[in-house]
């Protein structure tokens, strides 16, 4: 069977060590317009998407077939609790609210993955709001009303589909950062986008996600929260002044909009 270049990505991953992945989704102040919902549906989308992501179906043992195949989904405990401790902590930081989103109506591994999740706020984490979320039912909240939610906490193949139908919601998922992060400052910073082989070479692709993927990396790994606003604060004065990539409604060439967004972080350097 042909090796894909996803094969690789996941070791990647598992060498790592990198089991959160943070995935922020955010209409900025003003471009409610670059969103498909209505203005008033966007306005005020916040959302922080935290991906279990070295556990679950994409890592479970595979067979496969022609006639019948099968995929594993395995968590334990510890790989449960060890992310949502990630999502508490974050809530802690934001609006102190926690959506956990899994099937627990069905599914042994969301089962455990809800009872884990209780018994770690109830312990350690009594100040942060908990709702819990079926799946299914997300996939339709999280359209209908962005704004309700702070932080969703989901186990990896739910995290993967929510946080691309969500990164529409902030006009184009060429604007969705991630950081996937591991103990210390260890992390993999991309945004989560694929590769758009299909516009390879025409320097049409939307480098939002990649350059707000660096902002995430100088605040996770690097501790420079200065760096990381300089540049948030610089692609947001440029979208507001009507710059983009064709995926935004805009005209700019990929290497003009990032050199547009480079001579802005100077003026934001320092602002905390």
């Amino acid at each position: 069977m042909k090796t894909r270049p996803e094969t690789g990505l996941l070791a990647l991953r598992t060498h790592l060590g990198v089991y959160a992945n943070l995935r922020p989704i955010r209409v900025m102040p003003g471009m409610e317009k670059l969103s498909p919902l209505t203005p008033g549906r966007a306005q005020g989308a916040d959302i922080l998407i935290i991906r279990e992501l070295t556990g679950g179906l994409y890592f479970g043992e595979k067979r496969e077939g022609t006639e019948r195949a099968s995929d594993a989904c395995v968590y334990t405990r510890e790989e449960v609790v060890r992310v949502a401790r990630v999502a508490f902590e974050a809530a802690r930081a934001r609006r102190g609210k926690v959506a956990s989103v899994d099937k627990a109506n069905v599914l042994a591994t969301s089962r455990l993955w809800r009872a884990a999740v209780v018994a770690l706020r109830e312990t350690e984490y009594r100040d942060v709001e908990l709702e819990h979320v079926l799946v299914d039912a997300m996939a339709m909240k999280i359209i209908q009303s962005p704004s309700a939610f702070d932080v969703v906490l989901t186990e990896n193949l739910f995290g993967d589909i929510l946080s691309d139908e969500a990164s529409v919601i902030a006009g184009s998922i060429g604007l969705a950062p991630s950081a996937s992060l591991g103990e210390g400052t260890r992390g993999l910073f991309e945004p989560i986008h694929g590769s758009a082989p299909d516009i390879a070479g025409e320097d049409k692709a939307n480098p939002t996600g990649a350059i707000l993927s660096g902002a995430m990396l100088m605040r996770f790994s690097l501790n420079e929260e200065g760096a990381a606003r300089a540049i948030e604060r610089a692609v947001e004065e440029t979208i507001a002044a009507g710059y983009g990539t064709a995926d935004i409604g805009g005209r700019d060439s990929c290497s003009a909009f990032a050199t547009r967004v480079a001579a802005a972080v100077p003026r934001w350097s320092g602002v905390r």
